[in-house]
């Protein structure tokens, strides 16, 4: 019987580059109010994920899970596409 992981974090955000082999660079934005001023602002992080099917391209929505380290960078590996950008969308 597997094990089932708990304690992973997740996050959903837009993939930014897909141009290395099963590599994605994901953005993830969430929004904070100013500790000043109130004003809503957006800050962005972003994440080096592995997609080992190479399924998901350029403008999707993915979620991403954390997992043990691949690489120097990447800490992440992709679980699930939430939402395709259309070819048409892009140009």
């Amino acid at each position: 019987m597997a094990k089932q992981k708990t304690g992973r974090r997740q996050a959903e955000g837009r993939v930014l580059k897909a141009n290395n082999v099963q590599t994605r660079v994901i953005a993830i934005e969430k929004r904070v109010p100013h500790p000043l001023y109130g004003r809503v602002i957006r800050r962005t992080a972003k994440f080096v994920a592995h997609d080992e099917k190479e399924e998901s391209q350029v403008g999707d929505l993915v979620r991403i899970e954390e997992c043990r380290p691949m690489s120097k960078t990447k800490r992440w590996r992709l679980v699930e596409i939430l939402e395709r950008q259309d070819i048409q969308d892009q140009a």
